[in-house]
């Protein structure tokens, strides 16, 4: 069903046009560091003598620290802009990766790879990112903005992965852990030219007003974030959404990070599990602009059932499907089309219901369900495959979980609601 809000043609200011640019290239270099992380489980079993139990759990681990420190990034975002907020979390990030390169041990991998990690990308992320673009766009240009700044944000994907199976194989593991710490602290300034194209956007641009034809709320700068909060809460749809989201964390995380073991299983090439996450954020650049033009132009809510269907019909044809090159490039193309489509998706439907204002905040309380599902996905696949030796009951568990996600978002109501002020506002 479309959705009921009208769509203008009119192209990205100049200083939202930075945004959306800013936005994609730190998503870059952070989401494309993030899939890496598949690529080191076997060395670092082999080398270090580490259980793939201790090196998925360091994985897991950043997904839920991700998840539990971005609520409290995006509130900082909110509040001071996003240049402290990314400069500290891309240091926290590089130092993260150089731990998790000189670690002896399975305890300072957890702190490295895990805590750090996690803490950096909360502040580098959707919840700080998208949250300054989706404040520069009008209510039309949102979700497409959005998917253009997740579409550049999959090109870190498609250049680091390879990248940094190259430097494992010719050097070695912690060289290849340092380039990217190197690369992370590169996107430190990168927050600065988020906020001042925001103000300057905000101060002279009349794309940046809102627009009196859409049906959102009103982003009242007295709105307490105490009552938005407490409102989102009582939202049935806020509830479904954040529930829902659970399940593209699990997905994704389990895929990212153990797709390349299960393909050895397989007695598949040994690097094309490199190759199939590298396709996978190939296609997610065109996944990701297609999912926001479908959201500016469809309910998004009902895109995003429509998504997590397609999700769970193509894990059950890889696994029910004889396993080979062929196979997998198709399934890592469906994956990569389908992959980080639902962030523009779910972010959007936020700004359309709750707006703008505290936008950081919310996404990033719905994003902690993302990130529990990240690291179940990522933990329980390790665990599964020590205390059984196949990946089988996971992927099970992936399909299922889609199914169910479907079935919440599409009776989300996206109505945009009255928010809460501290003081009478201006007839």
């Amino acid at each position: 069903m479309p959705a009921p809000s009208t769509h203008s043609s009119q192209p990205l200011s100049r200083n939202a046009l930075i945004v959306v640019l800013t936005a994609g290239l730190v998503l870059s270099v952070v989401m494309g560091i993030r899939q890496t992380f598949g690529l080191f489980i076997n060395p670092f079993s082999y080398d270090r003598g580490l259980p793939v139990t201790i090196i998925a759990f360091a994985i897991a681990l950043h997904n839920l620290v991700w998840g539990f420190a971005q609520p409290f990034a995006g509130a900082a975002a909110d509040r001071y802009g996003a240049t402290p907020v990314v400069a500290f979390g891309a240091a926290t990030f590089a130092g993260g990766l150089a731990l998790a390169a000189v670690a002896p041990s399975g305890l300072l991998l957890v702190l490295g790879l895990g805590v750090l990690v996690g803490i950096g990308i909360s502040c580098t992320s959707f919840g700080v990112v998208l949250a300054a673009v989706g404040r520069v766009a009008t209510p039309q240009q949102r979700s497409m903005a959005m998917g253009i700044a997740s579409a550049g944000g999959s090109l870190g994907q498609v250049l680091l992965v390879p990248l940094a199976q190259t430097v494992r194989e010719s050097a070695s593991v912690s060289m290849s852990l340092f380039v990217l710490a190197v690369l992370t602290l590169l996107i430190a300034p990168a927050g600065m030219l988020l906020d001042r194209s925001r103000r300057k956007s905000v101060a002279t641009s009349p794309s940046a007003l809102p627009d009196t034809n859409a049906t959102t709320p009103t982003d009242s700068s007295s709105s307490s974030l105490k009552d938005v909060l407490a409102l989102a809460a009582r939202h049935r749809g806020y509830r479904l959404l954040t529930i829902g989201f659970f399940t593209c964390g699990f997905q994704l995380a389990f895929i990212g990070t153990h797709l390349p073991g299960y393909l050895l299983l397989c007695h598949m090439p040994l690097g094309l599990g490199a190759t199939a996450l590298a396709l996978i954020g190939l296609f997610n650049m065109a996944g990701s602009w297609g999912c926001g033009w479908l959201g500016g132009r469809f309910r998004q809510q009902y895109v995003l059932g429509w998504l997590y269907l397609i999700r769970s019909a193509a894990i059950v044809a890889f696994l029910l499907l004889p396993t080979s090159t062929t196979s997998v490039v198709i399934f890592a193309a469906v994956m990569g089309l389908t992959w980080l489509g639902t962030v523009p998706l779910t972010s959007g439907l936020v700004a359309k219901v709750f707006g703008t204002r505290h936008l950081g905040t919310l996404f990033g309380v719905c994003f902690m369900s993302h990130q529990i599902g990240s690291f179940l996905g990522a933990w329980l696949g390790g665990f599964m495959f020590d205390l059984t030796g196949s990946y089988t009951l996971v992927w099970g568990a992936t399909v299922a979980a889609g199914l169910m996600a479907a079935l919440l978002h599409f009776p989300i109501d996206d109505q945009a609601v009255d928010i809460p002020t501290g003081q009478m506002q201006p007839t």
